[in-house]
């Protein structure tokens, strides 16, 4: 097992906890649409909008058409501002361990499927992200998770070699295209889980960082 000097956090699922169901709730009132018309429209055309072949205003159109419909700019604007709403409630305990590696010294970085429209209401919303040392968001580089070349983009940004990066995200293939990149990887379920498996795999005195850099 090689050394960690940085750590590579996926953002949804892993340092925001799962979607606000009052978010979402207001979006059906946005949009007028069912749970089911909703729900397809929300996330078919969602990995192209992350990865940046499509802006957020181009894929709220394409959510509008899925339901035979379309929306006034009030009504996209609304879905947007709440789309950040949903995704916005913090893992309080991910944030306050990155933050706890980032007093110690240790590399952190953020790499997250995730659109323009997105992005630019998360880093308005939440400043503790300007904190960590490099945020790869997959539409700046139109690549996605699991893509090879996003994961290299990452180490790169992090100025470390994969196999001193330990990546966490909640999606297995994720997990598995950052091992094939030389990353070590955990997919993160809970916390509870993540830590046992921390220990298990021998990242238990990251769990705890001290105040001496690894660098």
């Amino acid at each position: 097992m090689k050394s960690i000097q940085a750590v590579l956090f996926d953002y949804g699922m892993v340092l925001s906890a799962p979607p606000d169901p009052a978010a979402w709730e207001r979006m059906l009132q946005i949009s007028g649409f069912d749970e089911k018309t909703l729900h397809g429209g929300y996330w078919a055309p969602r990995h192209a909008y992350d990865r940046g072949d499509l802006t957020g205003l181009a894929y709220w159109q394409q959510v509008a058409a899925a339901g035979g419909t379309s929306f006034t700019p009030e009504q996209v604007d609304g879905l947007i501002e709440t789309d950040v709403a949903l995704w916005t409630r913090i893992n309080a305990p991910m944030v306050a361990w990155a933050q706890q590696l980032q007093r110690a010294g240790i590399r952190t970085g953020i790499l997250s499927n995730i659109g323009d429209a997105m992005t630019d209401g998360l880093l308005n919303k939440l400043d503790w992200l300007q904190n960590f040392h490099h945020c790869v968001w997959s539409y700046r580089l139109h690549l996605a998770k699991p893509e090879p070349a996003i994961y290299q983009a990452a180490a790169d940004g992090l100025e470390t070699a994969p196999m001193n990066i330990l990546f966490l995200d909640d999606k297995l293939e994720n997990v598995q295209a950052a091992h094939e990149s030389g990353m070590q990887a955990i997919q993160y379920r809970d916390h509870d889980s993540f830590e046992r498996e921390m220990i298990e795999q021998g990242f238990s005195s990251l769990l705890h960082p001290g105040t001496v850099s690894t660098r």
